[in-house]
């Protein structure tokens, strides 16, 4: 059974993954538009914002787009341990 989330709590996660980039709301439009996102720059802007919702396919790419920006940066760095077999047993 599969549970479906609201278009607000998917528009509010989607937000808070943005605002952890650096991506200006320009770069993300970019990247959703070339993935075949549909909505105008300023709809995105207006979603981002919480003022505007958008259909379901215009939302999971809007996802999409937020997503392979985030795998696509490389991971933070780590704080390393001061033996070679990594962390102390607990």
């Amino acid at each position: 059974m599969t549970t479906r989330m609201s278009q607000q709590e998917q528009q509010r996660r989607t937000c808070d993954a943005f605002r952890s980039t650096a991506l200006s709301t320009y770069e993300l439009w970019l990247r959703y538009f070339s993935l075949g996102g549909n909505a105008g720059e300023e709809e995105v802007d207006a979603y981002l914002y919480s003022s505007l919702l958008l259909p379901a396919f215009e939302r999971d790419m809007l996802a999409l787009a937020v997503n392979e920006y985030i795998a696509d940066q490389p991971p933070p760095p780590r704080a390393p341990y001061s033996g070679r077999e990594g962390p102390p047993a607990l």
